[in-house]
């Protein structure tokens, strides 16, 4: 199978889709980076283009039989309607995380990442990501919680 500029689709965790082309070369950097868990970048055309495995939850490789291939490039590429429509999206799209430092300050911050570590804005300790208690409820909505005021197991996937 000819791989060379072969469309992959993917949809992230959030429902987002998105489409990219890219080389054999991209593509096989690209599962590697999957496979591994880590974030992939790389050039396509003249812009970067990045892309975070955690937050992918499938994707598609169109080779140069599929019908999918096809009709995804029979879509313009560029100012189409629903491209600003998916920007303004990712414009929109936030994680929002509870802070609880051992100093006793205790806030909120919202991001347009999921960090694994921050500084208190108080003291400047770092707190880490609780990703075992997954997101907790707040008055500004579902969030992800970080803290020092007890051991976080950093290597633990949450999953």
């Amino acid at each position: 199978m000819n791989l060379d500029n072969c469309i992959m689709t993917y949809t992230m965790n959030s429902g987002i889709k998105g489409s990219v082309v890219f080389s054999s070369k991209q593509i096989s950097e690209w599962i590697e980076s999957y496979r591994v868990g880590s974030r992939y970048v790389t050039t396509v055309n003249r812009d970067y283009f990045g892309l975070n495995p955690e937050l992918v939850a499938d994707f598609k490789i169109h080779n140069n039989f599929s019908e999918q291939r096809i009709h995804l490039e029979t879509i313009p590429p560029e100012n189409s309607k629903k491209d600003l429509q998916l920007n303004s999206t990712y414009s929109k799209a936030e994680t929002i995380t509870q802070i609880e430092c051992k100093c006793g300050e205790s806030y909120i911050i919202r991001s347009a990442y999921k960090k694994l570590k921050w500084s208190c804005k108080r003291c400047n300790s770092i707190v880490f990501l609780d990703q075992k208690k997954r997101l907790v409820e707040t008055k500004e909505g579902m969030a992800w919680y970080m803290t020092n005021r007890y051991y976080v197991d950093r290597n633990a996937s949450g999953r």
